[in-house]
């Protein structure tokens, strides 16, 4: 694991999005920790409601693989593409969207590690993004194809970290007002 830390004026100097990659029924089922990456999902969109913008959500071939899990589907405002790509950076609907919101950072998490999330991350990385990585909020089949897919994603330039990690990092300082809501996602 890699255990760069992200810079606070990294951050707060740059429009950041999370990507929720293709959380969908018939890809989560075999999915190693399935229920701990689901809840670390959960709780980093519902803190990114409360403290940042710029919510995407990417489904995977949807007809057959079904649509983003409902507990999963934020309350706020999201853009979701569907996809047949495995790389959401191949993608015009994406690139323009995320070039309108004048996005740098992309917070990633979803699955699979191995696939859709390392192809986007390789590709955006090439495009100049900051790419962070929620290790802790992604995963693939086999527990060996997530690590090797984290080691050869953070080694091409992305930067490594967990929810609770990057949840107080957006939140800055106990003093601010939405911080009792924060600590109660982080705590449940």
């Amino acid at each position: 694991m890699n255990d760069q830390e992200i810079s606070s004026d990294k951050l707060s100097s740059k429009v950041n999005a999370l990507l929720i990659i293709d959380v969908q029924g018939k890809i989560i089922r075999p999915i190693f920790n399935k229920d701990s990456i689901i809840k670390n999902i959960k709780k980093l969109i519902d803190a990114y409601q409360i403290l940042e913008e710029n919510i995407f959500i990417s489904e995977q071939n949807p007809l057959r693989l079904g649509v983003t899990i409902p507990e999963l589907l934020p309350m706020a405002e999201f853009i979701k593409i569907e996809k047949m790509e495995f790389s959401l950076a191949k993608l015009e609907k994406f690139l323009k969207e995320i070039k309108h919101k004048k996005v740098n950072n992309l917070i990633v998490c979803g699955l699979e590690t191995h696939i859709c999330i390392q192809q986007t991350v390789l590709d955006c990385l090439q495009k100049g993004f900051e790419v962070i990585l929620i290790s802790d909020a992604m995963g693939s089949r086999n527990s060996v194809d997530h690590e090797i897919a984290l080691q050869r994603m953070t080694q091409s330039g992305a930067i490594l970290t967990t929810t609770e990690s990057i949840i107080f990092e957006f939140c800055k300082t106990a003093d601010r007002k939405e911080f009792k809501e924060i600590r109660n996602i982080i705590m449940r």
